[in-house]
């Protein structure tokens, strides 16, 4: 499914409107640990984190994610939005909280 398709769905908040978002999105990764989405997601993965600073942006490059999406009313710092813009990774954001919008994400995805 396209991430477009999915921020609709979903209304997600986008937080950097210049980033391309006609991604195809394989599947999604939960985690707030950054050592644990450099291990165990994969490319094309749409990542839902509270974490806001920028170091998720290059854990995102590093593995080929889709986009990120924060949770629970986060915003990402200033230089997280100009990482991400600079890196062409969508960054997304949400007031629900991680469970439920993974659910709804798994719900999208199968």
């Amino acid at each position: 499914m396209l991430l477009k398709e999915i921020a609709e769905k979903l209304s997600l908040k986008t937080f950097t409107p210049q980033v391309e978002m006609a991604k195809d999105v394989k599947g999604g990764y939960t985690s707030d640990l950054l050592s644990d989405v450099m291990g165990a997601s994969k490319e094309g993965d749409l990542w839902i984190t509270l974490q806001t600073h920028k170091n998720i942006v290059a854990v995102a490059s590093l593995r080929e994610l889709s986009a990120i999406i924060l949770v629970k009313g986060f915003e990402p710092d200033r230089d997280t939005v100009e990482a991400a813009t600079a890196e062409n990774i969508p960054l997304l954001g949400t007031d629900l909280q991680t469970f439920e919008i993974s659910g709804r994400l798994y719900n999208l995805l199968k």
